[in-house]
Formats: structure tokens, sequence, C-alpha cells
């Protein structure tokens, strides 16, 4: 689909993927593009698009609970103290997904980023956040564009620092998912902020 917004069932235009499920819809309408702050949120949004790659949004969605309590609320200073008692429970855990690699990336990502600063994390993410007034509201899905040179840049300053499981691709969903960017399409009735 490449068109632009479409109607959902209550006859608001949405980006085409945001009608696919009610999950979808109350995901497109309530939080992505919204702007996230603070550390823990940020990482929970890092840890779920890194746990998303090759697969589908859904997939992880429909999982969100799971994960958070399987990871703690994906609370950093309770992540990081995560022993390999919790790695094996985590693995076992049919409510996440079961990836080896991912998992000790999120691990691995909560050990690092408990030793920044409070509100680091923070900072560095919404530092990449590009000027809105240089960006045009996408009109079709084809505008949207995978990566950015803003997130090559993150991608690149977070695996400087230590970050796992996060390439230009999984970074600029983030950026999306977060709100540092509005891809909402230009019709979209939650480009700009929630619909009415």
């Amino acid at each position: 689909m490449t068109g632009g917004a479409v109607p959902g069932p209550d006859g608001r235009p949405r980006c085409p993927w945001g009608i696919s499920s009610e999950d979808y819809t109350r995901y497109h309408d309530e939080e992505w593009g919204r702007p996230v702050r603070g550390d823990d949120a940020l990482y929970e949004r890092l840890s779920l698009e890194a746990f998303q790659s090759g697969l589908s949004w859904i997939t992880i969605l429909r999982r969100r609970e799971g994960f958070r309590s399987a990871f703690a609320g994906f609370r950093i200073p309770e992540v990081a103290a995560f022993t390999d008692t919790d790695r094996e429970r985590l693995l076992a855990d049919t409510g996440i997904i079961r990836n080896r690699a991912k998992i000790d990336a999120c691990l691995d990502n909560a050990r690092r980023l408990a030793d920044w600063e409070p509100g680091e994390l923070d900072a560095l993410i919404w530092s990449y956040a590009p000027d809105p007034a240089a960006r045009p509201a996408p009109r079709t899905l084809a505008d949207v564009p995978a990566v950015t040179s803003e997130s090559t840049a993150l991608s690149k300053e977070l695996k400087r620092r230590g970050v796992r499981f996060v390439g230009p691709t999984t970074a600029y969903a983030l950026m999306q998912a977060c709100g540092l960017v509005d891809d909402h399409l230009a019709d979209c009735a939650a480009r700009g902020g929630p619909p009415a």
C-alpha cells in the first residue's frame, strides 16, 4: 500500500497500517509518533524495537505486557541487576520473543545504561531529532523513509557507547515510535497529535 490515508471503521483518515487491526489502530492513534521521554521509557522502546527486528511489529505489540512483566517494567537499574538465573527465565518465557541474541543485548544494554547519568539516554536520543520544519509531511507511505542521516548518526553514537542491536533502521523506527519525527501521513487524523 503506497496511497494516502484511508478511512478507518470510525471514518477518520489514518495511515493505512493503522487500520489493519484494533491493536494497530489503538497504537497508531494513541502512541506512535507521540513524544516519549525518560530513560526507562526510551530503554523500553529501544528494547522492543530490537526485539521487533525481522518480525512484524504486531507480534511485539501483542506481547508487550509479557515483555514488561519479564523485564521488570524496563526499569534500567533492575534489569541491569538481572542474573544468569533471570536470563534462563527469559529464555524460557513464552510471553516474550525467546531470541538469545536479543535477550542478551537487552540485558547488556541495561548494564551499560545503568552507568550513564540520569537523563543521559533521553538527552542523547532527543539530540538527534531533526528540525520538523525541514521535513515535509509524507503524502504516501512511499514518502516515509526507512533510514535517515539522523537515524544513521544516532545508531553510530549508540553503538560507539556500547549499545547493541540498534542499526540505522531500528534507530529510525525508534525515532518514529517516540515522536522524534512525525511520519503520520499528511492527511492522517493523528498527524500532529491524537485524533479529536
